[in-house]
């Protein structure tokens, strides 16, 4: 049986809207109440697992989902050996670098050497900062990283910002763009060469409707 693996959090909810569109019904994790971790399609074709968005590539990779649906930051920071299919058009967002608006520093360049960067996404700002020779300590955040610049632990963060309000409500202000971020389809490698449970005919349909809505 073909087995999606689907992220908890924002992406959740245009996922299964994706999936309805072609065919497979995963709307049951959303019914109030519901803790199901893993789910069957009323078709009885496919099932679905409900894990953390910076799990769903594991998941692929490992054999245990043939399809994921995971943001391209997640793939970015987790380096992951999957099939990258399709930029799926939803969950915009950014990887930023911020400060404090009352900062001086106005690009990442301008942070001092050795200054010290709070993310939860290590690989993504330790990348940034080696690609620009510029050599800052990562200190490990994961929750509220804006505290770390309000609090003096950190000059500046490395975090997604999709609006940018969180950050004008705790006085921060983005001074540098990493990448754009966006919802991505991803396949098991060898199951998608092989054509795994029709694999390629689900991928086709969700690749046609998201060319579609271009």
């Amino acid at each position: 049986m073909l087995t999606v693996a689907l992220p908890k959090g924002a992406l959740l909810i245009d996922s299964i809207k994706l999936l309805q569109a072609v065919g497979l019904d995963f709307s049951a994790f959303l019914d109030s109440g519901s803790r199901l971790l893993q789910i069957q399609d009323p078709t009885g074709i496919a099932k679905a697992l409900l894990v953390r968005a910076q799990d769903v590539p594991v998941y692929v990779e490992y054999g245990q989902a043939q399809l994921g649906i995971v943001g391209y930051d997640v793939l970015r920071e987790k380096t992951s050996q999957v099939a990258h299919l399709a930029d799926l058009r939803f969950g915009k967002c950014r990887m930023s670098v911020a400060v404090r608006d009352s900062s001086p520093y106005r690009s990442s360049l301008e942070l001092p050497p050795h200054g010290r960067v709070a993310s939860k996404f290590i690989h993504c700002a330790r990348e940034h900062f080696n690609n620009l020779d510029l050599p800052v300590e990562i200190i490990p955040l994961y929750g509220s990283v804006e505290l770390g610049p309000i609090t003096g632990m950190s000059e500046a963060i490395v975090d997604l910002v999709s609006t940018g309000r969180t950050l004008k409500e705790n006085g921060l202000i983005e001074i540098d763009i990493l990448f754009e971020s966006t919802a991505r389809l991803i396949a098991h490698p060898l199951s998608y060469r092989l054509n795994t449970y029709e694999l390629r005919h689900w991928v086709e349909q969700l690749q046609a409707l998201t060319l579609s809505a271009v």
